[in-house]
């Protein structure tokens, strides 16, 4: 059966296989899996929450990939891929959560009818989806294969945007815009922060310019005052108290295409602190848009964020972006290029990143951050959402 709505054309996922299978040459791979749902989907179209059991797209040395995954999921392949329903394997429910038998058993028994099991075969070792349990049964079922280390292999070959991967981050920027609009709208002193995020969560879903919202890779981030000295706290049912910032760090999202944006929200008035913090933060992204253009590396990109926000007294421990796209939990990030002073990789227009200038400070933190592209001149920030501290009186 033919996927009645596909995100992208039969012609565009044929240039992602050319592009894979060349990367698997140049490392030496006759035959990938791949079990990270983000890179299954971008080779397939595949799209659905059963990333929580064993599932994987087997790509070999020619013809059309294969999907394999729980059986009662191939209904969800038939509805979501692009190929045809005979390159789409099940697995018996007796394999899912049974210690007595793992999936990769099922699957190293089609490497073997299809002639694989003595080949180069490349695995996603260091991904979510991967279980040091799924390589040891494929290691005895298949003992002779040559197993190669792929993670990643996949994730770079997304990394410069299509023209349509690109409309859709547009889009999902568009939604993020909505969000912190909404966040704008609603906040008040008193309000609870779990009546809150579930506003952010309705307008997410919602969508902007008539198109809807996809689910986040990660939930809302919401700290508030101390809570906001750790990055990566969520929410509770605590009032906001006026004079109290609280960052906002949520995803707008559009079939999968994340477009992660910061801002940092006080109510009544804002401390001197996070006012300078803001002016500081402000500067070294200027510097950072600056310095993202074509030939220029991450590493470049990190330098100039840093060099600006040192000028204001601050430092910065951790990177300061990293490359965005398509993504499914537990990370929105690709995975791959990070605007560190380490990275070498060369910027190229269609790449985009998550331009994230978060400073955590002694009483809270203060995240003001842009989904950026890289385009043929330079960089362009993809939301519109008002920059700076966000003060509602």
């Amino acid at each position: 059966m033919v996927n009645p709505k596909p995100a992208f054309t039969d012609a565009e996922y044929a240039s992602r296989i050319e592009k894979t299978r060349t990367a698997m040459d140049a490392a030496g791979i006759d035959v990938l899996i791949v079990s990270d749902p983000s890179n299954i989907a971008w080779l397939t179209g595949y799209d659905g929450w059963s990333f929580y059991v064993h599932q994987a797209v087997i790509l070999g040395p020619s013809g059309d990939p294969l999907w394999w995954g729980r059986a009662m999921d191939r209904a969800g392949a038939i509805r979501t891929v692009w190929m045809g329903d005979e390159q789409l394997l099940g697995y018996d429910d007796s394999y899912v959560q049974n210690p007595a038998k793992h999936p990769m058993e099922d699957l190293s028994r089609h490497l073997h009818d299809l002639g694989w099991a003595y080949r180069s075969v490349g695995v996603e070792m260091d991904n979510y989806y991967f279980s040091a349990a799924a390589y040891n049964a494929l290691l005895m079922q298949c003992p002779k294969a040559n197993w190669r280390d792929a993670t990643g292999l996949v994730n770079w070959q997304r990394a410069v945007k299509s023209d349509r991967e690109i409309t859709y981050m547009r889009r999902a920027a568009a939604i993020v815009t909505a969000m912190h609009a909404r966040i704008v709208e609603v906040a008040e002193p008193g309000l609870a922060k779990n009546v809150l995020v579930a506003e952010i969560q309705r307008s997410g879903t919602l969508g902007a310019d008539g198109h809807w919202g996809d689910y986040p890779a990660v939930v809302p981030m919401a700290p508030s005052g101390m809570d906001a000295t750790a990055p990566h706290l969520t929410w509770d049912d605590s009032p906001l108290v006026a004079g109290v910032p609280t960052f906002f760090e949520i995803a707008g999202v559009y079939r999968r295409y994340h477009a992660p944006q910061s801002r940092t929200l006080v109510l009544a008035h804002a401390p001197d602190a996070y006012l300078h913090a803001a002016d500081a933060i402000q500067a070294a992204t200027n510097a950072a848009l600056t310095a993202a253009r074509p030939g220029q590396t991450c590493g470049d990109v990190a330098r100039a964020f840093n060099a600006a926000l040192a000028k204001h007294g601050h430092h910065k421990d951790s990177r300061c972006g990293y490359a965005i796209g398509l993504s499914y939990p537990p990370d929105w990030g690709e995975r791959t290029m990070s605007l560190r002073g380490s990275d070498t990789t060369v910027l190229q227009p269609g790449m985009t990143f998550h331009l994230m200038p978060g400073l955590w400070l002694d009483d809270g933190g203060i995240e003001i951050t842009e989904p950026i592209l890289i385009t043929d001149t330079g960089a362009a920030c993809l939301a519109q959402t008002p920059s700076g501290l966000t003060v509602k009186h």
